[in-house]
């Protein structure tokens, strides 16, 4: 079976992955990172992504909870082959959406508040996406990530996938803070055409390997 094959060094890396490709777009909470750590500063920027990457480890849980219940299913190389491809193509349709989406910049409370109140906001306004699942079974599919019975290995993979999305977070705020005298909307609208070309690109790759036999990973 596919999944005895995986190594912690695998999962290690899929999960740094998962976690930074879920994270990226500068989607509402990307650009509330960007906007706090402009107005208030780079800790606000921080406690925001971090109230971000809970609920994406959240999702992510629960995302892979429930493939579990179909490892029968989905331990089939037919079934996996097939879960590969259209977990490519649903990679591919959110890198062109990351890829054409503007960001729009939104006025700011002027009360900077506690750094709970900020970690609080930014994971409410992040759970509150729920389709962000979606995105996480194509990720996982794509990546082969769930590893059902080898709760060791699997909570591994969920800790690399919660410090991948700590480490976005980190090299945003660290790339704002440096550039906040010239960081406009125009540059968050670059930063989601980069990471759509790269996340559209990854998921063409991906699909040519599944077709042609081929491990990338």
């Amino acid at each position: 079976m596919w999944f005895e094959h995986v190594t912690l060094l695998d999962l290690t890396v899929k999960g740094l992955l998962i976690g930074i490709v879920a994270s990226a777009p500068m989607g509402p909470v990307g650009v509330l990172c960007i906007q706090r750590t402009l107005n208030k500063g780079r800790k606000y920027g921080i406690v925001t992504g971090i109230g971000a990457a809970i609920s994406d480890l959240l999702y992510a849980l629960a995302t892979g909870f429930g493939m579990s219940f179909v490892v029968e299913f989905i331990e089939q190389p037919q079934t996996m082959y097939w879960l590969q491809l259209i977990g490519s193509v649903m990679l591919f349709g959110f890198g062109l959406f990351t890829f054409r989406t503007k960001p729009q910049l939104r006025p700011t409370s002027q009360n900077k508040g506690t750094l709970t109140h900020n970690l609080l906001t930014s994971f409410i306004v992040t759970l509150s996406n729920p389709l962000i699942i979606f995105l996480f079974m194509a990720l996982f599919a794509r990546f082969t990530f769930v590893v059902p019975s080898h709760f060791g290995q699997q909570a591994l993979g969920y800790i690399s996938i919660f410090l991948g999305a700590l480490l976005w977070w980190y090299g945003l705020t660290y790339v704002v803070d440096k550039l906040r005298a010239n960081f406009d909307i125009e540059r968050i609208g670059l930063i989601n055409r980069i990471i759509g070309a790269v996340v559209m690109t990854v998921s063409v790759l991906g699909l040519l390997s599944t077709l042609l036999g081929l491990t990338l990973y």
